[in-house]
């Protein structure tokens, strides 16, 4: 199994392959799956042409349950397009990973190591947070018994520890801190974001005092302007809007992730 984090301070760089709402979500438009997959495909092999080293496929379904569920079209919706991306872009250690928004973390388990994808993104796998849809709580213990009973312990959790997604209910809690306690639970990685740049690079520092071998991504807020700035201090970073056509959700631009990857392989050189 190729590894998703790089040694010698190789940038892990995972660009974001947004979907329309799939069946089984009241905004769903019947008839579109076929044209989701495509798009799917088309912006993941973009990013594998680009230079990206994986992708994350995201549901975009605009409203959500705060359970850990999901309808079983949607999960089998998924299921295809996540199987359809490994296969378009299979070889050459191009990672793929699978969020079902927006804590279907089990579910997105299940599609990751059925379809052969390589991680999954959990918004909140310790503690809890407010959402638009409310209150979403985690259930760790769960999670890693299903994650044991499938045998998926080779599918890489990444775990939002600050970010757009997941901010520790009731505040007072360091990054750093909820970054141990991710990394206790059993992730594999964090990930953390800020719109201003300062507080980003404080949340990236607070998270390697207080778990120094778990590698730190950049849950967005990522431009080819602060990129050098942002990942000189990460391990890597979740990259969408600026490598979009048209703003966010549209479709890859693979000349935007040549010239995002030629910034962030300069730092490594």
């Amino acid at each position: 199994m190729t590894e998703l984090f790089h040694a010698n301070g190789r940038k892990t760089i995972l660009g974001m392959v947004h979907l329309k709402p799939l069946p089984g979500t009241p905004y769903h438009s019947e008839g579109s799956l076929g044209k989701i997959l495509d798009d799917a495909v088309r912006s993941a092999v973009a990013l594998r042409d680009g230079g990206a080293d994986g992708c994350l496929i995201q549901t975009v379904d605009r409203v959500y349950s705060t359970e850990d569920e999901a309808d079983p079209a949607r999960v089998a919706a998924m299921a295809l397009v996540v199987r359809a991306v490994v296969e378009a872009t299979g070889g050459n250690g191009f990672q793929v990973g699978v969020q079902l928004m927006r804590n279907a973390v089990k579910a997105s388990l299940a599609v990751a190591k059925v379809a052969e994808a390589g991680f999954v993104r959990v918004g909140t796998l310790v503690g809890a947070t407010l959402t638009a849809q409310g209150l979403v709580q985690a259930n760790p213990l769960e999670v890693m018994e299903y994650r044991q009973k499938i045998n998926a312990q080779d599918v890489r959790i990444i775990a939002d520890a600050d970010s757009m997604h997941f901010s520790w209910l009731g505040g007072g809690r360091p990054t750093g801190r909820v970054a141990k306690d991710a990394q206790q639970a059993g992730a594999d990685a964090i990930c953390v974001s800020h719109a201003d740049e300062q507080q980003m690079l404080d949340m990236v520092a607070s998270a390697r005092r207080s778990a120094p071998a778990l590698p730190v991504l950049l849950a967005g807020n990522t431009t080819h302007d602060n990129a050098a700035r942002l990942l000189a201090v990460a391990d890597g970073a979740f990259v969408g809007t600026c490598l979009e056509l048209d703003g966010w959700g549209g479709p890859i631009d693979v000349d935007r992730v040549k010239a995002y990857m030629e910034i962030v392989r300069g730092l490594e050189r």
